[in-house]
Protein backbone atom coordinates (compact mmCIF):
# COMPACT_ATOMS: atom_id res chain seq x y z
CA UNK A 1 0.00 0.00 0.00
CA UNK A 2 1.55 3.28 -1.16
CA UNK A 3 0.93 6.06 1.37
CA UNK A 4 2.57 9.40 0.63
CA UNK A 5 3.82 11.87 3.20
CA UNK A 6 1.10 14.24 2.01
CA UNK A 7 -1.60 11.67 2.83
CA UNK A 8 -0.07 11.07 6.27
CA UNK A 9 -0.02 14.84 6.87
CA UNK A 10 -3.66 15.23 5.79
CA UNK A 11 -4.74 12.30 7.98
CA UNK A 12 -2.88 13.54 11.05
CA UNK A 13 -4.22 17.04 10.48
CA UNK A 14 -7.80 15.76 10.23
CA UNK A 15 -7.42 13.77 13.45
CA UNK A 16 -5.93 16.81 15.22
CA UNK A 17 -8.92 18.90 14.03
CA UNK A 18 -11.36 16.30 15.38
CA UNK A 19 -9.62 16.35 18.77
CA UNK A 20 -9.69 20.17 18.77
CA UNK A 21 -13.38 20.10 17.83
CA UNK A 22 -14.03 17.70 20.69
CA UNK A 23 -12.22 19.94 23.15
CA UNK A 24 -13.66 23.27 21.99
CA UNK A 25 -17.29 22.24 21.52
CA UNK A 26 -17.70 19.67 24.27
CA UNK A 27 -14.88 19.43 26.79
CA UNK A 28 -13.82 23.08 27.22
CA UNK A 29 -16.50 23.64 29.86
CA UNK A 30 -16.90 20.65 32.22
CA UNK A 31 -20.50 19.44 32.37
CA UNK A 32 -22.55 16.29 32.78
CA UNK A 33 -23.17 14.56 29.45
CA UNK A 34 -26.72 13.42 28.76
CA UNK A 35 -27.65 10.34 26.73
CA UNK A 36 -28.79 12.29 23.64
CA UNK A 37 -25.52 14.23 23.40
CA UNK A 38 -23.47 11.04 23.82
CA UNK A 39 -25.58 9.25 21.19
CA UNK A 40 -25.15 12.01 18.61
CA UNK A 41 -21.37 12.16 19.12
CA UNK A 42 -21.13 8.37 18.92
CA UNK A 43 -23.04 8.33 15.64
CA UNK A 44 -20.79 11.12 14.35
CA UNK A 45 -17.54 9.26 15.10
CA UNK A 46 -18.78 5.87 13.90
CA UNK A 47 -20.04 7.58 10.74
CA UNK A 48 -16.61 9.11 10.12
CA UNK A 49 -14.92 5.73 10.63
CA UNK A 50 -17.29 4.01 8.19
CA UNK A 51 -16.99 6.82 5.63
CA UNK A 52 -13.21 6.54 5.82
CA UNK A 53 -13.43 2.78 5.27
CA UNK A 54 -15.73 3.21 2.25
CA UNK A 55 -13.35 5.79 0.81
CA UNK A 56 -10.48 3.39 1.39
CA UNK A 57 -12.30 0.65 -0.53
CA UNK A 58 -12.82 3.04 -3.45
CA UNK A 59 -9.24 4.31 -3.40
CA UNK A 60 -7.17 1.24 -2.45
CA UNK A 61 -9.47 -1.72 -3.12
CA UNK A 62 -11.63 -4.16 -1.20
CA UNK A 63 -8.76 -6.08 0.39
CA UNK A 64 -7.34 -3.04 2.17
CA UNK A 65 -10.87 -1.98 3.06
CA UNK A 66 -11.50 -5.36 4.69
CA UNK A 67 -8.23 -5.09 6.61
CA UNK A 68 -9.21 -1.65 7.90
CA UNK A 69 -12.69 -2.72 9.01
CA UNK A 70 -11.30 -5.84 10.71
CA UNK A 71 -8.72 -3.72 12.55
CA UNK A 72 -11.38 -1.16 13.49
CA UNK A 73 -13.63 -3.88 14.93
CA UNK A 74 -10.76 -5.27 16.98
CA UNK A 75 -9.87 -1.83 18.35
CA UNK A 76 -13.50 -0.90 19.01
CA UNK A 77 -14.08 -4.09 21.00
CA UNK A 78 -10.85 -3.57 22.97
CA UNK A 79 -11.85 0.05 23.62
CA UNK A 80 -15.03 -1.15 25.34
CA UNK A 81 -12.87 -3.18 27.73
CA UNK A 82 -10.75 -0.04 28.16
CA UNK A 83 -13.92 1.76 29.21
CA UNK A 84 -14.48 -0.78 31.98
CA UNK A 85 -11.14 0.18 33.48
CA UNK A 86 -11.89 3.90 33.08
CA UNK A 87 -15.16 3.40 34.97
CA UNK A 88 -13.28 1.59 37.75
CA UNK A 89 -10.71 4.40 37.99
CA UNK A 90 -13.30 7.19 38.00
CA UNK A 91 -15.38 5.34 40.59
CA UNK A 92 -12.50 4.34 42.86
CA UNK A 93 -11.20 7.92 43.01
CA UNK A 94 -14.73 9.37 43.35
CA UNK A 95 -14.17 11.77 40.45
CA UNK A 96 -16.91 14.43 40.16
CA UNK A 97 -19.05 13.67 37.12
CA UNK A 98 -18.42 17.12 35.61
CA UNK A 99 -14.71 16.24 35.29
CA UNK A 100 -15.23 12.95 33.47
CA UNK A 101 -15.08 14.51 30.00
CA UNK A 102 -11.78 16.31 30.64
CA UNK A 103 -10.18 13.14 32.00
CA UNK A 104 -11.44 10.99 29.14
CA UNK A 105 -10.22 13.48 26.54
CA UNK A 106 -6.78 13.39 28.17
CA UNK A 107 -6.90 9.59 28.07
CA UNK A 108 -7.82 9.56 24.37
CA UNK A 109 -5.05 11.98 23.35
CA UNK A 110 -2.43 10.13 25.38
CA UNK A 111 -3.60 6.79 23.97
CA UNK A 112 -3.22 8.14 20.42
CA UNK A 113 0.32 9.33 21.12
CA UNK A 114 1.37 6.05 22.75
CA UNK A 115 -0.13 3.95 19.99
CA UNK A 116 1.52 6.04 17.28
CA UNK A 117 4.87 5.32 18.95
CA UNK A 118 4.16 1.59 19.28
CA UNK A 119 2.90 1.40 15.69
CA UNK A 120 6.15 2.92 14.41
CA UNK A 121 8.21 0.51 16.52
CA UNK A 122 6.04 -2.48 15.61
CA UNK A 123 6.13 -1.72 11.88
CA UNK A 124 9.92 -1.38 11.95
CA UNK A 125 10.26 -4.65 13.88
CA UNK A 126 8.00 -6.53 11.46
CA UNK A 127 9.90 -5.24 8.43
CA UNK A 128 13.30 -6.11 9.89
CA UNK A 129 12.55 -9.31 11.79
CA UNK A 130 9.86 -11.60 10.41
CA UNK A 131 9.98 -13.61 13.65
CA UNK A 132 8.25 -10.59 15.28
CA UNK A 133 5.02 -12.15 13.97
CA UNK A 134 5.59 -15.12 16.27
CA UNK A 135 6.49 -12.86 19.22
CA UNK A 136 3.35 -10.74 18.73
CA UNK A 137 1.28 -13.89 18.30
CA UNK A 138 2.64 -15.41 21.52
CA UNK A 139 1.90 -12.18 23.41
CA UNK A 140 -1.70 -12.16 22.19
CA UNK A 141 -2.26 -15.84 22.98
CA UNK A 142 -0.84 -15.37 26.49
CA UNK A 143 -2.99 -12.25 26.96
CA UNK A 144 -6.11 -14.05 25.77
CA UNK A 145 -5.53 -17.05 28.05
CA UNK A 146 -4.85 -14.84 31.07
CA UNK A 147 -7.89 -12.69 30.34
CA UNK A 148 -10.04 -15.82 30.14
CA UNK A 149 -8.61 -17.15 33.42
CA UNK A 150 -9.26 -13.88 35.26
CA UNK A 151 -12.39 -12.84 33.37
CA UNK A 152 -14.41 -12.47 36.59
CA UNK A 153 -11.97 -10.03 38.20
CA UNK A 154 -11.46 -6.29 37.92
CA UNK A 155 -8.06 -4.55 37.86
CA UNK A 156 -7.02 -2.42 40.82
CA UNK A 157 -5.70 0.98 39.61
CA UNK A 158 -3.50 1.27 42.71
CA UNK A 159 -2.02 -2.21 42.28
CA UNK A 160 1.16 -1.23 40.44
CA UNK A 161 4.64 -0.02 41.34
CA UNK A 162 4.25 3.43 39.74
CA UNK A 163 1.11 4.33 41.68
CA UNK A 164 2.49 3.13 45.01
CA UNK A 165 5.77 4.98 44.52
CA UNK A 166 4.08 8.25 43.60
CA UNK A 167 1.73 7.92 46.55
CA UNK A 168 4.70 7.50 48.89
CA UNK A 169 6.64 10.49 47.51
CA UNK A 170 3.95 13.14 46.96
CA UNK A 171 1.55 14.63 49.51
CA UNK A 172 -2.07 14.40 48.43
CA UNK A 173 -5.24 16.08 49.59
CA UNK A 174 -8.46 14.06 49.73
CA UNK A 175 -10.59 16.69 47.99
CA UNK A 176 -10.71 17.90 44.38
CA UNK A 177 -10.09 21.52 43.39
CA UNK A 178 -11.83 21.84 40.04
CA UNK A 179 -9.54 20.82 37.20
CA UNK A 180 -6.36 21.53 39.19
CA UNK A 181 -3.89 18.72 39.79
CA UNK A 182 -2.06 20.75 42.46
CA UNK A 183 -3.42 23.14 45.04
CA UNK A 184 -2.30 24.94 48.18
CA UNK A 185 -3.43 24.07 51.70
CA UNK A 186 -2.13 26.16 54.61
CA UNK A 187 0.57 27.53 52.35
CA UNK A 188 1.83 24.10 51.27
CA UNK A 189 1.62 22.84 47.69
CA UNK A 190 -0.10 19.44 47.56
CA UNK A 191 -1.49 17.24 44.79
CA UNK A 192 -5.20 16.68 44.36
CA UNK A 193 -6.67 13.24 43.61
CA UNK A 194 -6.96 14.36 39.98
CA UNK A 195 -3.20 13.84 39.57
CA UNK A 196 -3.55 10.21 40.67
CA UNK A 197 -6.47 9.77 38.26
CA UNK A 198 -4.42 11.10 35.35
CA UNK A 199 -1.50 8.81 36.22
CA UNK A 200 -3.84 5.82 36.50
CA UNK A 201 -5.38 6.66 33.10
CA UNK A 202 -1.88 6.97 31.59
CA UNK A 203 -0.84 3.58 33.00
CA UNK A 204 -4.03 2.05 31.61
CA UNK A 205 -3.38 3.56 28.18
CA UNK A 206 0.13 2.13 28.19
CA UNK A 207 -1.05 -1.39 29.04
CA UNK A 208 -3.82 -1.34 26.44
CA UNK A 209 -1.43 -0.03 23.78
CA UNK A 210 0.88 -2.99 24.45
CA UNK A 211 -2.02 -5.37 23.75
CA UNK A 212 -3.95 -3.58 21.04
CA UNK A 213 -1.10 -2.82 18.62
CA UNK A 214 -0.06 -6.48 18.18
CA UNK A 215 -3.76 -7.34 17.82
CA UNK A 216 -4.21 -4.78 15.03
CA UNK A 217 -1.04 -5.92 13.27
CA UNK A 218 -2.62 -9.37 13.37
CA UNK A 219 -5.27 -8.34 10.83
CA UNK A 220 -3.21 -5.89 8.77
CA UNK A 221 0.50 -5.16 8.47
CA UNK A 222 -0.09 -1.74 6.90
CA UNK A 223 1.01 0.94 9.42
CA UNK A 224 -1.40 3.46 7.89
CA UNK A 225 -4.37 1.15 8.41
CA UNK A 226 -3.20 0.21 11.91
CA UNK A 227 -2.97 3.88 12.89
CA UNK A 228 -6.25 5.02 11.35
CA UNK A 229 -8.18 2.06 12.81
CA UNK A 230 -6.76 2.90 16.25
CA UNK A 231 -7.40 6.61 15.84
CA UNK A 232 -11.04 6.31 14.73
CA UNK A 233 -11.80 3.74 17.44
CA UNK A 234 -10.26 5.97 20.12
CA UNK A 235 -11.82 9.23 18.92
CA UNK A 236 -15.27 7.89 19.74
CA UNK A 237 -14.18 6.53 23.12
CA UNK A 238 -15.31 9.52 25.16
CA UNK A 239 -18.80 9.57 23.65
CA UNK A 240 -19.03 5.78 23.91
CA UNK A 241 -18.26 6.00 27.64
CA UNK A 242 -21.25 8.25 28.33
CA UNK A 243 -23.43 6.20 25.99
CA UNK A 244 -22.62 2.82 27.53
CA UNK A 245 -21.67 3.57 31.14
CA UNK A 246 -25.09 2.36 32.31
CA UNK A 247 -24.83 -0.77 30.17
CA UNK A 248 -21.17 -1.75 30.59
CA UNK A 249 -21.84 -4.03 33.54
CA UNK A 250 -24.43 -5.89 31.44
CA UNK A 251 -21.97 -7.12 28.77
CA UNK A 252 -21.07 -10.05 31.00
CA UNK A 253 -19.24 -12.08 28.36
CA UNK A 254 -17.13 -9.27 26.90
CA UNK A 255 -13.89 -10.43 28.56
CA UNK A 256 -14.46 -13.98 27.33
CA UNK A 257 -15.17 -12.74 23.81
CA UNK A 258 -12.06 -10.56 23.78
CA UNK A 259 -9.99 -13.51 25.00
CA UNK A 260 -11.26 -15.60 22.07
CA UNK A 261 -10.50 -12.80 19.58
CA UNK A 262 -6.97 -12.24 20.94
CA UNK A 263 -6.12 -15.96 20.81
CA UNK A 264 -7.51 -16.19 17.26
CA UNK A 265 -5.43 -13.22 16.09
CA UNK A 266 -2.36 -14.62 17.88
CA UNK A 267 -2.73 -17.91 16.00
CA UNK A 268 -3.22 -15.96 12.77
CA UNK A 269 0.04 -14.08 13.31
CA UNK A 270 2.01 -17.25 13.98
CA UNK A 271 0.49 -18.94 10.92
CA UNK A 272 1.41 -15.87 8.84
CA UNK A 273 5.07 -16.33 9.74
CA UNK A 274 5.15 -20.06 9.03
CA UNK A 275 3.12 -19.63 5.84
CA UNK A 276 5.97 -17.53 4.44
CA UNK A 277 8.37 -20.37 5.23
CA UNK A 278 6.15 -23.24 4.08
CA UNK A 279 3.53 -21.77 1.71
CA UNK A 280 2.44 -25.17 0.40
CA UNK A 281 1.78 -26.78 3.78
CA UNK A 282 0.89 -24.02 6.27
CA UNK A 283 -2.35 -22.15 5.51
CA UNK A 284 -2.80 -18.40 5.91
CA UNK A 285 -6.02 -17.09 7.41
CA UNK A 286 -7.50 -14.59 4.92
CA UNK A 287 -8.56 -11.12 6.08
CA UNK A 288 -12.20 -11.61 5.13
CA UNK A 289 -12.37 -14.71 7.34
CA UNK A 290 -10.83 -12.73 10.21
CA UNK A 291 -13.39 -9.96 9.73
CA UNK A 292 -16.29 -12.43 9.78
CA UNK A 293 -14.89 -14.28 12.83
CA UNK A 294 -14.40 -11.09 14.84
CA UNK A 295 -17.84 -9.73 13.92
CA UNK A 296 -19.58 -13.04 14.75
CA UNK A 297 -17.73 -13.28 18.07
CA UNK A 298 -18.94 -9.81 19.05
CA UNK A 299 -22.51 -10.66 18.01
CA UNK A 300 -22.41 -13.87 20.06
CA UNK A 301 -21.00 -11.93 23.05
CA UNK A 302 -23.83 -9.41 22.86
CA UNK A 303 -26.58 -12.02 22.42
CA UNK A 304 -25.21 -14.37 25.10
CA UNK A 305 -24.85 -11.46 27.53
CA UNK A 306 -28.45 -10.44 26.88
CA UNK A 307 -29.65 -13.98 27.57
CA UNK A 308 -27.56 -14.15 30.75
CA UNK A 309 -28.99 -10.88 32.08
CA UNK A 310 -32.53 -12.02 31.32
CA UNK A 311 -31.93 -15.24 33.25
CA UNK A 312 -29.92 -13.64 36.06
CA UNK A 313 -30.52 -9.86 36.40
CA UNK A 314 -27.91 -9.70 39.19
CA UNK A 315 -25.08 -10.89 36.92
CA UNK A 316 -22.36 -8.27 36.41
CA UNK A 317 -19.63 -7.89 33.82
CA UNK A 318 -15.98 -7.51 34.76
CA UNK A 319 -13.11 -5.93 32.86
CA UNK A 320 -10.86 -8.94 33.46
CA UNK A 321 -7.18 -8.74 34.27
CA UNK A 322 -3.97 -10.41 33.18
CA UNK A 323 -2.92 -11.48 36.66
CA UNK A 324 -4.94 -12.35 39.74
CA UNK A 325 -4.33 -12.42 43.44
CA UNK A 326 -5.62 -15.97 43.48
CA UNK A 327 -7.74 -18.25 41.36
CA UNK A 328 -10.26 -18.76 44.14
CA UNK A 329 -13.78 -17.81 43.35
CA UNK A 330 -13.29 -17.91 39.58
CA UNK A 331 -16.12 -19.53 37.79
CA UNK A 332 -18.28 -19.09 34.74
CA UNK A 333 -19.96 -15.79 34.23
Amino acid sequence: MQVTLALWAITLGAIALLIALDFVTVSRKPHDVMFREALLWSIFYVGIAIAFGVGLVIWAGGDFGSQYFAAYLVEKSLSVDNLFVFVIILTQFAVPSALHQRILLFGVVLALVLRAIFIAVGAAALSLFAFTFVIFGAILIWTGVQLARHRNEDPDPMDNVIMRRIRSRISFTESYDGTKMFTRINGSRVATPLLMVMIAIAATDLLFALDSIPATFGVTQEPYLVFTANAFALLGLRALYFLLKGLLDKIVYLSTGLAVILVFIGIKLILTYFHELFPDTIPKIPTNLSLVFIALTLVVVGFASWLKIRKDPEAKAHAGRLTGHSDEGEGNS
